[in-house]
């Protein structure tokens, strides 16, 4: 016997039922749908939920996109830290403070306000102007890396 000879056994192949082709076959009359209803009578599109309002319609449309790896920063103002007690600041420091919030992982100085004493800062990003007069009051900033934690030693300007 060769493969090309092979068949199904009597019985194995059935034929489809023919819908809709008088009682006599079985699916007659309604073919099988039931009586009455939209979905005996035509197509329900997917989405389709009964007359409510559509989920696509209920959703707010939302405009732009997100990136899923955005930074963001709490923000404390150089105002801020000069009313606080103390001459070296960090991370850790100003959570426990209060000063910024727990939720904030990573935290930038912003250039608001005044200061008027030498203060070491060691924070995730400073802006300009804030490091502009942190260094003019004779401070220090030491950037942290974001992802190792560690102390970045080729730290940018204004970053």
């Amino acid at each position: 016997m060769k493969p090309h000879e092979l068949k199904a056994p009597r019985g194995a192949r059935k034929s489809p039922t023919r819908k809709g082709r008088g009682e006599a076959a079985g699916k007659g009359k309604t073919a099988g749908r039931g009586t009455k209803g939209t979905k005996a009578r035509g197509e329900v599109h997917a989405f389709f939920e009964g007359g409510q309002m559509p989920l696509i319609r209920r959703v707010p449309k939302l405009k732009g996109f997100t990136p899923p790896s955005r930074r963001t920063y709490g923000a404390i103002n150089v105002g801020r830290l000069n009313e606080l007690e103390g001459n070296e600041f960090s991370a850790e420091d100003l959570h426990d403070a209060g000063v910024v919030r727990k939720r904030d992982k990573l935290i930038k100085v912003l250039g608001k306000g005044d200061i008027d004493r030498a203060i070491s800062v060691r924070v995730h990003a400073v802006s300009g102007s804030a490091r502009t007069k942190i260094e003019a009051a004779g401070g220090t900033i030491e950037l942290i890396d974001e992802r190792t934690g560690q102390v970045r030693t080729n730290a940018k300007k204004g970053s």
